[in-house]
């Protein structure tokens, strides 16, 4: 995977990350080109003989009245070629996206394909909103930048579950998070938003920062209610 250096994302990544009276936040927005390379091919073999290993296993064991289809997955049956691809390019996109991290053995069922994109645009609206920061939607445009990096209503929406074992935000203080991936096909590039909730209380890692988020919200101005922008079929 290649991540895509987009300017506009800037300030939306800085005001991700802020403090409440309940918890600290820590989000990013990060675009990727969904491009084989490096260690991303060894990542592909890896998947792709786990696959076909586990199909022909399957494949042995049914009955002449079953057939491979019977393997499901969030993305489509999993003895298709871009049914396993889909999954690639997810775990690929984690592994870009926490480097200390390894989610070469993630299930498929550990991804969930969502329903409509407008319910999860909606749900993060609500989240900010909730957190007192709906101006990140508002004021500085998130669902038109979003849209101009990844055109959503040609994507499919995944959020990412996972156990114990494969969530990397189980760190102490770890409250609740969320991991969406906007997946358009057409132009072989994934978004992947992702936000975090800690403890007050909880140590910041080496590499985390807060920042003062009221002087900015001073600056940028009065955010509107969250109910005028509640969002149909992503109309923006």
């Amino acid at each position: 995977m290649k991540f895509l250096e987009v300017a506009t994302l800037d300030h939306i990544n800085s005001a991700l990350v802020f403090d409440t009276p309940e918890c600290k936040v820590f989000g990013r927005i990060e675009p990727y080109s969904c491009k084989v390379a490096g260690a991303d091919k060894k990542l592909y073999k890896y998947l792709e003989s786990r696959y076909n290993e586990e199909i022909s296993n399957f494949s042995s064991s049914i009955s002449p009245e079953n057939s491979l289809n019977d393997i499901i997955s969030p993305f489509g049956p999993m003895n298709q070629p871009s049914t396993r691809r889909t999954l690639f390019n997810l775990i690929a996109t984690l592994n870009a996206s926490y480097p200390d991290y390894d989610f070469s053995d993630v299930r498929p069922e550990q991804f969930i394909k969502q329903p409509s994109i407008s319910n999860v645009c909606n749900y993060i609206n609500n989240t900010l909103f909730n957190l007192q920061h709906g101006w990140i939607v508002t004021d500085l445009n998130l669902w038109k930048i979003v849209d101009d990096i990844i055109d959503l209503e040609e994507c499919d929406v995944y959020s990412f579950d996972p156990d114990m074992d494969s969530d990397p935000n189980t760190e102490e203080g770890a409250i609740w998070s969320f991991n969406f991936f906007f997946y358009n096909k057409k132009m072989k590039r994934i978004l992947f938003f992702t936000v975090r909730g800690l403890s007050v209380n909880a140590p910041l890692q080496e590499d985390e920062s807060l920042s003062d988020s009221s002087s900015d919200s001073e600056i940028i101005g009065r955010a509107m209610p969250y109910e005028e922008y509640v969002m149909g079929d992503i109309e923006m």
